[in-house]
């Protein structure tokens, strides 16, 4: 068996680094999370989706996490949800199958679902069966059976299918005693029972046969490799979701007189070599952005140049804070009428990093800008930015190394450019380039501001102003019972007369230990280039909230379903209730006007008082945006972009519950309601000082 892998990153920099940050997990996991989807879908385009769609559920979820299992463990379990979701509405094509370890394959498609999810966890994606047990809901006994039944059904369809015919007593055995872990006791007990059992030696040795197929399964497949292109075309989709409110381009005015009087006065006190070139670069800059922060002294031209075989790549500048490094490039094809943007995952390189540069922290990922005036001038010419590492110390030279350049494609549908039907060009060289920077500093205003929200007393703590961003800290109260705030988004910061939009994603779980009463977060804003004031307003945007409304709903097998029930204002159906092992339900809503709620937190309740061994849940649902209109949640690729603050309504959820004993029929008795989601929409302004 593969032992399972130790993450070696720590979760409070992925809760402060964002999607971005999950993105770099799954990519250096993405081998064995791309077998574990395949053993479910096997189509590209369905991978695609499962691996976009469980990042940003994990990116979602991130606040939940408790660390009661651990971080693989916890987004293993949200990867297989979603794997569930997808092979539902999916038919395997045999031409679609990997030649490699097919029958392999056919075998786990065989197997009931929780056998193969059992299989599949432990012997594939190398989670111990204490772990699996934990993600799967069930017993470490009943574990240990979903193993047992699930070798033995492999067995038929890789093997010769003949049955097991040793004793049954020592079937359980069986795996701890190949594993190793069997008590000593029973480990002597069993050896002396085989070596008097014919039939025992040879179920023995057919199921360690399967075991040992299951465990070089990983070592074994060299061929079985995740498609070059697959993490980019899942980041390029993450990358158009993740846009950013690009800076309204202005006009750049012409100076004129007011110009030529300047260069007159400059040149008569003979200054003009000097000062007059670095103001005219200053002002005729054509990237709006680069231009205000060399308006405001935050850094200056540098104009650093390489070139190889054919195309020029040119540093034009870096601003430098607390928060990130941002390098403004200007890439000149000087042979075609090709753009380029630099290969944002694996084209570039600060060779001394680790020496000047703090990992604690996290730039931000900046999309393609295909909409600016100055990269729709020229077909052979564009104009970006990469963000880094923020520096150690207030000064230093960057070690930049440039290796893989991508094209943009304007006739792709895509809108960010760097994703079409053809295959993704790219275009290899070195460029290197030695970058002097200077740290600008920070200023941070330490808050005293407390505002309710439904009730909720949330706390400003800190604002900190850097060039490249506006950070606002604060703190969420949950000592409230019946209600709690699991998100809260904002809409923009003011200062002055100049408004900046927050991340898409809103808030940056931070951690805090400080105080178990409150929930510490931060959003990241827009930069606030030199505004200096005494006061900001914060406008809301919208929250996500979990509401306890306890309600018990009897089941009754007697009667003929569907049934319904009110609820929170709404009318819930009971569409099926069917018992047996599993034993199913299904409940929908398909009134969305004026629903209180967007999900219910409920549990199952059987015949003889006890929980499930297992509950699984299939939900079906639409998304709903601020002005009411839907969404349909299967049609792919997702246009997020779209969508102004979305609302996630499940309509239809099918549930399966399996029981303690495989022989017996599950009878649910009721359904215990503890509360439900909803998102609600905010308008209010917070006004903070900053004295």
């Amino acid at each position: 068996m593969i032992p399972a892998k130790i993450d070696p990153i720590a979760i409070t920099p992925i809760r402060e680094k964002g999607v971005e940050s999950i993105f770099d997990w799954f990519d250096r996991h993405k081998d064995s999370f791309y077998i574990l989807g395949w053993s479910y879908l096997r189509n590209q385009q369905q991978m695609e989706e499962l691996f976009y769609r469980s990042i940003i559920k994990v990116h979602k979820e991130l606040p939940r996490y408790k660390r009661e299992t651990s971080f693989e463990t916890w987004v293993t379990s949200i990867f297989i949800h979603a794997c569930r979701e997808l092979s539902d509405k999916s038919s395997l094509k045999a031409s679609e199958e990997r030649e490699t370890h097919e029958d392999l394959f056919k075998g786990l498609d065989q197997l009931k679902g929780y056998e193969k999810e059992a299989v599949v966890l432990t012997y594939i994606k190398g989670i111990s069966q204490e772990e699996a047990a934990k993600l799967l809901q069930v017993s470490e006994e009943k574990m240990k059976e979903l193993l047992f039944s699930g070798i033995q059904s492999l067995r038929k369809e890789m093997g010769d299918g003949t049955p097991y015919n040793g004793c049954k007593e020592y079937h359980k055995d069986y795996i701890d005693y190949l594993e190793r872990t069997l008590d000593r006791s029973k480990k002597i007990d069993l050896e002396i029972h085989i070596f008097h059992c014919q039939d025992c030696q040879e179920d023995l040795a057919a199921f360690q046969d399967v075991m040992l197929t299951m465990s070089n399964f990983y070592e074994r497949l060299e061929d079985f490799h995740v498609p070059t292109d697959f993490m980019e075309n899942i980041k390029a989709r993450l990358a158009e979701k993740e846009k950013y409110r690009q800076h309204k381009n202005k006009k750049r005015k012409r100076i004129g007189i007011v110009l030529a009087s300047v260069l007159a006065i400059l040149i008569g006190i003979e200054v003009f070599t000097g000062y007059y070139t670095n103001v005219y670069h200053t002002w005729t800059e054509e990237d709006q952005e680069l231009s205000a922060f060399l308006q405001q002294d935050l850094g200056e031209r540098l104009n650093l140049e390489a070139e190889s075989d054919g195309v020029k790549i040119k540093i034009k500048s870096v601003i430098a804070d607390d928060v990130q490094t941002l390098v403004f490039y200007e890439i000149e094809d000087t042979a075609e009428d090709n753009q380029y943007v630099i290969e944002p995952q694996e084209g570039f390189s600060v060779e001394n990093e680790h020496e000047i540069m703090n990992s604690e922290t996290y730039p931000r990922y900046y999309p393609p800008d295909l909409k600016s005036d100055e990269n729709n001038k020229e077909k052979n010419v564009y104009r970006g930015k990469v963000g880094l590492l923020p520096l150690k110390s207030d000064n230093g030279t960057i070690n930049f190394k440039i290796t893989k350049l991508q094209k943009l494609n304007r006739d792709s549908s895509d809108k960010n450019g760097l994703r079409a039907n053809e295959n993704i060009e790219y275009n290899t060289g070195v460029w290197n380039f030695e970058i002097p920077v200077t740290k600008k500093p920070s200023i941070e205003y330490a808050l005293d501001k407390e505002t309710e929200v439904e009730g909720i007393t949330v706390r400003f703590d800190k604002l900190t102003i850097a060039p490249t961003a506006t950070i606002l800290q604060y703190a969420i109260n949950n000592e409230r019972p019946g209600k709690r705030i699991d998100v809260l988004n904002f809409d923009n910061l003011k200062v002055n007369n100049k408004k900046v939009k927050t991340d898409m994603y809103g808030s940056t779980y931070m951690d805090s230990q400080q105080d178990m009463n409150w929930t510490t977060f931060q959003t990241h804003f827009d930069p606030l280039i030199g505004e200096k004031s005494k006061e900001v307003n914060v406008q809301f945007g919208s929250m996500s909230l979990s509401v306890e409304d306890p309600k018990t709903i009897e089941l009754d097998v007697a009667k003929e379903y569907p049934q319904t029930f009110e609820y929170a204002g709404s009318t819930i159906s009971i569409d099926k209730l069917e018992l047996g092992q599993p034993a199913i339900i299904v409940i929908s809503n398909h009134e969305l006007k004026n629903r209180a709620y967007e999900g219910l937190n409920f549990n199952i309740v059987s015949e003889d008082e006890n929980e499930p061994s297992s509950m699984e849940i299939i939900s079906e649902g639409v998304l709903v945006d601020k002005n009411g209109i839907e969404y349909d949640m299967n049609e792919i690729p997702f246009p997020y972009e779209e969508i102004e603050q979305p609302r996630h309504f499940i309509t239809v959820q099918s549930i399966r519950l399996d029981g303690n004993d495989a022989g017996e029929k599950v009878v649910p008795k009721r359904m215990e309601i503890y509360g439900y989601n909803t998102t609600k929409y905010l308008d209010d302004v917070v006004k903070i000082s900053l004295e």
